[in-house]
């Protein structure tokens, strides 16, 4: 173990370390199974836990002896379904939680040597490992928006004269995000809008009713239930005392960075699960990278994301863009 940069007060694991102790399939099987049956193994459906291990492990490990189903530890989990080795598994969970811009699924699919296709529903099986928090922030908080896409002069012509009917506007794509100063944690999600009701009601959602807002001058903000203060970029003024959003423009800063050099272009029917990511990796950032790595193994529990369903959703013509920078 070795403490990790920027955070010298976690304990880290290097890759050297990972890898060596993923790489046996037996052992990155034990670790899933301790994380999720943490006082052991139970029926994923009955949740009985009178469970037979087979010595063959065919056509799964485990049979429940109450409902007389098969089951492995991928079992009604983003993983359940997938032919890969839970090795690889196990490593690219480390990948994704330790590089803080994300990991491409090119760079993925050529450090587990398999294919682009498998390592791009891979990684947004495992953003749905993270979770948002229904906790309502205590404050004060910073709230801001930021707009993800290209310049609309980068545009292709054929793309132009499709937005011709509804305006540039659609080039960019608005994200609300809300800061607690008090935990360090955040809260941001993809909107339609960047209207009043639709801000407003994120910062009633996410913040108890005694909570301090700090914004910046737009008046979508103007009238919310909540002690609120704010600063007026227009004018040049970013910190006035204790109002100033700074801490979320450095998320933002995050999110664009690994827009730009990782991902280089994100597509609007996505963008919600790399806002989860985000969001998720820098919650997680204070914890040590063991424990960073079996919260996600215990967040991938309950959830699924068929490859249909990734790609399966048609795209309303005016939003079908992946804007490239």
């Amino acid at each position: 173990m070795s403490l990790g940069p920027g955070k010298a007060f976690r304990k880290g694991i290097t890759l050297i370390d990972a890898i060596n102790y993923f790489s046996h399939e037996p052992t990155a099987e034990a670790w899933f199974i301790e994380k999720r049956w943490p006082d052991g193994i139970r029926c994923p459906r009955c949740d009985s836990d009178s469970v037979h291990e087979r010595k063959s492990r065919k056509p799964m490990p485990f049979l429940c002896r109450d409902c007389r189903r098969d089951f492995s530890v991928k079992t009604d989990t983003v993983m359940q379904g997938s032919n890969l080795p839970l090795s690889k598994w196990a490593i690219a969970f480390y990948q994704v939680s330790t590089n803080l811009k994300g990991v491409s699924s090119m760079k993925l699919h050529r450090d587990l040597g398999i294919t682009q296709k498998a390592a791009w529903h891979m990684l947004h099986r495992i953003r749905e490992a993270w979770d948002n928090g229904k906790d309502k922030f205590g404050g004060p908080v910073e709230v801001d928006e930021h707009y993800v896409g290209g310049k609309s002069t980068n545009i292709h012509a054929t793309k132009k004269r499709r937005m011709e009917k509804v305006g540039t506007a659609y080039s960019k794509f608005p994200v609300v995000g809300m800061k607690d100063r008090a935990t360090n944690q955040v809260k941001a999600e993809v909107v339609e809008t960047t209207d009043k009701p639709t801000l407003q009601g994120f910062v009633h959602r996410n913040t108890e009713p005694t909570t301090l807002v700090y914004t910046d001058e737009a008046s979508a903000y103007v009238g919310m239930r909540r002690q609120h203060e704010t600063v007026r970029h227009s004018v040049g003024e970013y910190v006035r005392n204790q109002a100033h959003t700074n801490g979320l423009e450095s998320f933002w800063s995050m999110l664009r960075r690994g827009h730009i050099g990782t991902y280089h272009k994100l597509s609007v029917k996505h963008l919600h699960r790399y806002i989860r990511e985000f969001s998720g990796r820098h919650n997680d950032r204070p914890l040590d990278t063991a424990a960073q790595l079996s919260k996600l193994a215990c967040g991938v529990v309950g959830r699924r994301l068929r490859y249909s369903d990734l790609i399966g959703r048609p795209i309303p013509s005016e939003t079908q863009l992946e804007m490239r920078l």
